[in-house]
């Protein structure tokens, strides 16, 4: 479970970005010796002693009129207002300056704990350099290197410290599910139509619903839970600071959800943002239903459905898992046909496979299509366990995991779901190396 959101915040060319690539491990960030490259927010994953974290990245605040200094003090203020812990980058070369001195007085408004690191302390001979520093008042200054990776684990140290601990929220005996797609899809119609009542401002101006909200209720003898989201823009064509705040928090819906709904709009067909914003739900692994919507406005034919269906097997090719319903929120037609798909994702999701099954069906996998050489070697799988489930993961102890090519892995899958009922949950699975 995530801990919290900690946001980077400084003057340009601070060496931001650096630190956070060094953080999560990548290079995700742009890094540039140019000031002002990193415009927008980034937010990654970000893990230290087993506790998960939301990073974000921010552009540089700065007095002086610079292109876009409205706008990256926009994303800068929302990135404060988002973040549990705040880490203020200092260049320890340069010393304060003014451009400082102007961020803290507006992070002392924040009310947010604070952990100052001076970055650019390269060696030991400079780390006379961070007294200086105390002057901003923000607390003891950490001296890193994000270029070295000097300090860095002293300041993951600090922000786990600082950290809160998060209860998110958790609904026993209930199926959570989330409703995203980008916006005026009409996600917030379908919530009402889903709920039987008008719980959720309705509206045709897009990015209306700004937060996630939470709904318990009961169907059929069943709890569930609706978190209806903001829509998720593609990165790049979001210009107001806020749809910014509104994409974190369906990202954080999306991590509190079992299965996700993405929502599709019939007369529009399926655009770029869509892929976009289901990738969020399929890189958590989260179990999903494909809903076409406004489909009232579609001319019928005897093959609509089928025509239409068949273009999202093809636009949305790792997804030949997800269920395909077919509705109008508007109207409240064809409701009813979501709540069995959401039902039978959801036990696929949270599906165990017996041990001795699981190994059968891996065994007569090999023997009907035997494994392929690659990467110089050809890979023999000796045993097969189920280790989890949401999603259900399997591991393979295999002679050596380099071995196993993409497209073998991928064959596995299907034997897996030709065998069992895995509709609308993803399943991975892991090669490990036998000792």
């Amino acid at each position: 479970m995530s801990r919290g959101v900690v946001a980077i915040v400084g003057s340009p060319n601070v060496g931001k970005s650096t630190i956070f690539n060094r953080i999560i491990g990548e290079r995700h960030a742009i890094v540039d010796d140019a000031a002002g490259i990193t415009r927008d927010r980034l937010y990654a994953k970000a893990t230290w002693l087993t506790q998960e974290f939301t990073l974000i990245d921010t552009g540089g605040i700065e007095i002086a009129n610079a292109p876009f200094q409205v706008q990256i003090r926009a994303q800068v203020e929302i990135a404060i207002e988002e973040a549990d812990v705040i880490v203020y980058v200092a260049d320890g070369k340069i010393g304060v300056s003014n451009d400082d001195l102007f961020a803290c007085k507006m992070l002392y408004k924040s009310n947010k704990p604070i952990i100052l690191a001076v970055n650019k302390i390269d060696d030991s001979s400079k780390i006379d350099y961070i007294h200086e520093f105390y002057a901003l008042g923000i607390g003891d200054p950490i001296p890193v290197s994000g270029a070295h990776g000097i300090g860095i684990g002293d300041l993951l140290d600090k922000i786990i410290e600082v950290l809160p601990e998060r209860k998110q929220k958790k609904y026993e005996n209930a199926i959570c599910f989330s409703i995203i797609g980008r916006p005026n899809v009409g996600k917030s119609s379908l919530t009402n139509a889903l709920l039987g009542q008008e719980r959720v401002i309705v509206s045709n101006i897009e990015g209306t619903t700004r937060d996630s909200i939470d709904t318990p209720f009961r169907r059929d003898g069943k709890d569930y839970v609706v978190i209806d989201t903001a829509g998720l823009k593609k990165r790049g064509k979001i210009y107001e600071a806020v749809d910014k705040y509104a994409a974190l928090r369906a990202l954080q819906a999306v991590d509190r959800s079992d299965v996700v709904l993405l929502v599709l709009d019939a007369n529009v067909g399926i655009t770029q943002q869509d892929k976009h914003v289901v990738g969020y739900a399929m890189e958590a692994n989260k179990a999903i239903v494909i809903v076409v919507n406004k489909w009232d406005l579609v001319k019928k034919t005897e093959s609509a459905m089928h025509e239409f269906t068949k273009k999202i097997r093809n636009e949305f090719k790792f997804l030949d898992y997800a269920p395909v319903v077919y509705i109008s929120a508007k109207d409240k037609s064809r409701i009813h046909t979501i709540f069995p798909e959401i039902d039978m994702a959801y036990s696929s999701y949270n599906f165990r496979v017996g041990t001795s099954t699981l190994n059968e069906i891996i065994q007569d996998a090999q023997v009907i299509n035997p494994t392929p050489i690659f990467n110089g070697g050809r890979l023999k799988i000796y045993f097969a366990n189920q280790v989890s489930v949401c999603p259900p993961t399997f591991v393979l102890f295999v002679n050596e995991p380099d071995y196993m090519h993409f497209s073998y892995k991928r064959y596995l899958e299907n034997r897996l779901r030709d065998s069992f009922e895995f509709t609308g949950s993803p399943i991975r699975i892991v090669t490990r190396a036998r000792k």
